[in-house]
């Protein structure tokens, strides 16, 4: 079975974070969450990051607000690959500081990286990333996104009416 890892710095990223678990759930995949603090819990990363694949995890998203260390750091560590989530925190500014933390890896350490608060866009990557070798994830998806389609069909023939 797949798993995915959720990570963030702090619990006040969870209502971002949640919109990655509950997608991944729909997709029926597998997830852990925890609470990793690049700044705070330096041992507790760098165990996370080391040994998230021998738990069994295939990709981890990190959400991080402010300086945003969290995902560069994972990925530093980690052979999975990392979606990086920034989070617009009560201490940011307007975002802008999380976001470019975590965009701006130097080569080699490679931040998949989703818009602002973008959660559900990393657990849409992230189940996408399995899909390539999980064929039910990947019906899920195909799925998924024919839904997109038909919601916007739906609302031309609906704005379409009159």
């Amino acid at each position: 079975m797949s798993k995915v890892g959720i990570i963030m710095g702090s619990t006040s990223d969870l209502p971002i974070m949640q919109e990655a678990i509950d997608i991944l759930k729909d997709f029926d995949i597998e997830v852990e969450v925890d609470i990793v603090s690049a700044h705070r819990t330096p041992d507790k990363l760098f165990d996370y990051g080391k040994n998230a694949h021998e738990r069994g995890m295939n990709v981890i998203i990190a959400g991080a607000g402010g300086a945003a260390h969290l995902p560069g750091m994972i990925a530093s560590l980690s052979p999975l690959p990392v979606i990086g989530v920034p989070v617009k925190s009560r201490n940011s500014i307007d975002g802008w500081d999380s976001v470019l933390s975590i965009l701006q890896m130097p080569g080699g350490v490679p931040v998949a990286t989703v818009a602002l608060d973008g959660a559900k866009n990393a657990g849409i990557l992230a189940a996408q990333i399995i899909g390539t070798s999980d064929k039910s994830v990947l019906n899920k998806i195909l799925t998924y996104k024919e839904g997109l389609k038909q919601k916007v069909i739906d609302g031309a023939k609906e704005v379409n009416k009159g």
